[in-house]
């Protein structure tokens, strides 16, 4: 007999789903929504435009386990930030 974690079989709980969510997913969930990949000079010119509509701004570093134009952002991924934003409550 399986062991059950917080009464639920493991292959069904919320738990394991939780656990092999990805950074996206995870901030999806938290109402965050993805815009785009950029570097310096941009970055802080989006960041400060989204502020300026009313968004909570989040910029994550990025995910090179992405297959977005990895590429050219391997090379230097230290520079670029990915931009999230989500309505102020």
């Amino acid at each position: 007999m399986r062991q059950r974690i917080f009464g639920l079989h493991p292959q069904t709980s919320n738990l394991k789903r939780f656990l092999s969510m990805t950074r996206e997913e995870e901030l999806k969930k938290q109402g965050w929504e993805k815009r785009f990949t950029i570097d310096e000079p941009r970055l802080s010119e989006m960041a400060e435009q989204y502020k300026e509509l009313g968004f909570e701004v989040l910029l994550e570093p990025v995910d090179t386990s992405s297959e977005e134009c990895m590429t050219c952002i391997t090379a230097f991924h230290d520079r670029y930030r990915t931009i999230y934003t989500r309505q102020r409550p």
